[in-house]
């Protein structure tokens, strides 16, 4: 609670010392700026202190500082965010982040991130909407990542604390889909993955590695492994935003096959079926969320990375990323997104929130061998800041049986 405190209070210090300034456009050329921005361009500059603690990571903390430029609507449609950080495993961090938003139907974000010891990310994520009369909706998504940090506990919900090894996942690929309406708010999706994943030696010297403990035999993939699959997806939305909805419903029902015929190095299947709710109140001042997810794979020797996952700042709070691995999952996350008060800095308006939440979900073989036993239960509060019709940064404090985890990052978690 006291690290809470001082962390508002740091953000709040920092809200006081920001400051909006006018920039001509002509020095801002694009993608910093579009036709929708007019001759001179609002941008406001908030510096910001970061701090978190996750079961993978450790404690991390620095700064960062978010310039947000707003179009000729006084919307944000551009935010980058330089940041610089320290962690006892990864030495310093230094990262750029960058969103832009020039139009409702297209959007496209990046991340550049080096650090002194192991870990470093690079991504490119893209989603347009603006071809055949904005009803093809395309996606894109190129990452090459370390990841340093890297947990394995073995398979099963009961995997024990006491066998946490460490190593470096180190992952290249891309994944595309396309979607078209089939009827009304239903649409056919059609995806392609590809990936390409190594295993090294990680960060973190004070846990065993993966393979000082474990071998290819009981844990397939974990001298490396390639992963090219096809994806077929039925999705239905209602939302009211693509970004950040405060009413509607969301369905998916999807299949993949990774065959070995096409490059994979195993052949196995997934299947999804996910649900979604929100629920508005009092003029959105209270949001209900809930999300209901289900996950099996199938298939002989298959990677313990293309398994069903649980655990990490999207499932389950409580516990670090790939905590839980099994051939299935079951997952249910509750949420009330509360709008404390609108507050106004250097004219950027945002609904500063607070979050009570429950994370409930298990992995296991195959469903009907699911046990409420093997249930992990992962209540939380979580503390967002939203500037619409774009942009939002959380901080989600989960807890689990292991401990506490506090996850910093933009956008909701589902």
């Amino acid at each position: 609670m006291r690290l809470l405190i001082q962390l508002l209070f740091l953000i709040i210090a920092a809200l006081l010392t920001a400051c909006t300034s006018m920039v001509p456009r002509e020095h801002l050329p694009y993608p910093l700026t579009n036709d929708e921005f007019g001759k001179t361009v609002k941008v406001v500059t908030v510096p910001l202190p970061v701090i978190a603690s996750s079961p993978n990571e450790g404690i991390i903390y620095g700064g960062l500082a978010a310039f947000l430029l707003h179009n000729s609507k006084d919307e944000v449609s551009t935010l980058l965010a330089p940041q610089v950080n320290y962690n006892q495993n990864f030495g310093i961090t230094s990262s750029l982040f960058g969103s832009f938003y020039p139009s409702p139907d297209r959007n496209w974000e990046f991340n550049l991130s080096k650090s002194t010891k192991v870990n470093e990310d690079y991504e490119l994520r893209i989603r347009d909407k603006s071809f055949l009369d904005k009803n093809l909706e395309l996606n894109a998504f190129l990452f090459s990542f370390t990841d340093g940090s890297a947990r394995f506990f073995g398979f099963q919900s009961t995997s024990s604390k006491s066998n946490e090894t460490n190593y470096a996942d180190l992952e290249n690929g891309f994944s595309v889909s396309a979607g078209y309406p089939l009827y009304r708010r239903i649409q056919l999706v059609i995806g392609e993955r590809y990936k390409k994943v190594d295993i090294k030696e990680g960060a973190v010297t004070s846990v065993p590695f993966i393979r000082s403990r474990f071998d290819t035999t009981s844990v397939p993939g974990i001298d490396g492994f390639t992963a090219h699959a096809q994806k077929l997806a039925l999705v239905y939305s209602s939302l009211d935003s693509p970004t950040l909805p405060t009413w509607g419903g969301y369905a998916k029902v999807s299949v993949e096959a990774s065959l070995k015929a096409f490059g994979s190095s195993a052949d196995y299947r997934h299947y999804e079926v996910e649900a979604k709710a929100y629920y508005p109140l009092a003029n959105s001042r209270f949001i209900s969320v809930a999300r209901i997810a289900y996950n099996q794979t199938l298939g002989n020797d298959v990677p313990f990375l293309e398994r069903s996952i649980l655990g990490g700042e999207t499932t389950l709070r409580g516990y670090g990323r790939n905590r839980f691995i099994d051939s299935s999952y079951l997952l249910l996350n509750l949420e009330e997104r509360i709008r404390l008060f609108r507050w106004e800095v250097f004219n950027v308006r945002a609904d500063w929130e607070i979050a009570p939440f429950v994370d409930l979900g298990s992995v296991m073989e195959y469903l009907n061998k699911a046990s409420s036993k093997s249930f992990e239960f992962n209540p939380g509060l979580g503390f967002r800041a939203v500037v619409r019709p774009n942009i939002v940064g959380r901080v989600d404090i989960g807890i689990g049986k292991e401990g506490p985890s506090v996850f910093v990052g933009l956008g909701y978690p589902f």
